[in-house]
This record gives structure tokens, C-alpha cells and sequence, in this order.
């Protein structure tokens, strides 16, 4: 799936991004400023949750209070090396069933699971974007 699509309908993107997903492992890959963490924050709002949304840079991951089940946004831009996922127990948080939304995943490929979406996001002016969804 692919959409273009302007910050002020970043609203119906994240709707239907949850809609299709048949997994709750969501990659998500663009460069610095594509707009990750800000799709992210719609994803979690749509799922439910009224906490605050910010990326867990330093932390490596934010938990999120969701309508039953907690959300994790993982943040792996600062990471050194895959033992540092280990050591916050990252495989843990995969078998949880519950929604995992990760930024930078490239970065601990090694431990991604197979069921998981990718999603690609690029920057195509200060208010566009384009996104590709992959399963």
C-alpha cells in the first residue's frame, strides 16, 4: 500500500494503517524529520491511548497506557549494538501481543521477528509525505 498524504490527514492514514496491519509489529523507517515519531503519536491516539507521545531516544522505549494493553514505542536511533535491546528485554516486548511501534528497526535487524509490517516513510515537502506499508 502506498499514500501520499498531507499532516492534515495524518488522522484517516493512521486509522487505516491499524485497519490493515494483521500484526502488531510495526517498522518504521525514514530519515531524520520524515515524520516517524509524528505518525507514531496518531497511531497510539488511535489505539486509544491519552498519554503524552514522545520518542524514547535515550530510554530506548516508552510504554503508552492503550484502552486494554499497553503500546511500546521503541526508539533505536541511539543504540550501539543489539545487546543493548537485550539487556531492556526487547524479545519480551515482541512476544507480548501487544503493539510494538518501532523507529530505526534497521538497527537491531537481527532480532526483528517475521511477523512484523514495514513501513517507509519519506518527506516530500515540509507538509507531505509519502508512505509505503509493506507486510
Amino acid at each position: 500500500m502506498q499514500i501520499e498524504y498531507n499532516l492534515s490527514e495524518i488522522s484517516d492514514v493512521a486509522k487505516k494503517i491499524i485497519k490493515v496491519s494483521s500484526s502488531k509489529t510495526l517498522l518504521f523507517y525514514g530519515e531524520m524529520g520524515a515524520g516517524k515519531t509524528t505518525l507514531i503519536k496518531e497511531i497510539v491516539k488511535q489505539l486509544g491511548s491519552l498519554d503524552k507521545v514522545s520518542s524514547p531516544t535515550f530510554s530506548l522505549v516508552n510504554e503508552y497506557k492503550g484502552i486494554n494493553n499497553p503500546i511500546f514505542h521503541f526508539d533505536f536511533h541511539r543504540i550501539e549494538n543489539e545487546d543493548e535491546a537485550y539487556d531492556i528485554g526487547f524479545e519480551e516486548y515482541l512476544e507480548s501481543q501487544n503493539w510494538c511501534l518501532i523507529e530505526w528497526p534497521q538497527n537491531v535487524g537481527n532480532l526483528l521477528p517475521l511477523d512484523k509490517h514495514e513501513i517507509y516513510i519519506s518527506k516530500l515537502s515540509e507538509l507531505k509525505r509519502k508512505l509505503n506499508f509493506k507486510n
